[in-house]
């Protein structure tokens, strides 16, 4: 299964933290696989995204970035 949803975070980001936790509940909820990516690793990724981490993405698509809102990711995962 392809998972799909996509957390770009670093270590030691609190808000990446808050934003696991919120796609942890949701993924499991739903049936859901998601990937986490470190901005860390790729020089392009630190580019695009490091002042807006955590970013989500949801089917190769920015959904959102610093929170992630609960009730908008569940939505997004059953259209």
């Amino acid at each position: 299964m392809t998972a799909r949803v996509t957390l770009y975070a670093k270590p030691g980001c609190h808000l990446c933290d808050d934003a696991r936790t919120v796609i942890e509940r949701v993924c499991a909820d739903l049936g859901e696989e998601y990937d986490e990516i470190s901005i860390l690793d790729d020089p392009v990724l630190m580019e695009r995204y490091g002042e807006e981490i955590p970013v989500t993405l949801v089917d190769g698509r920015q959904h959102d970035f610093w929170r992630v809102d609960e009730r908008r990711l569940r939505a997004a995962l059953t259209r």
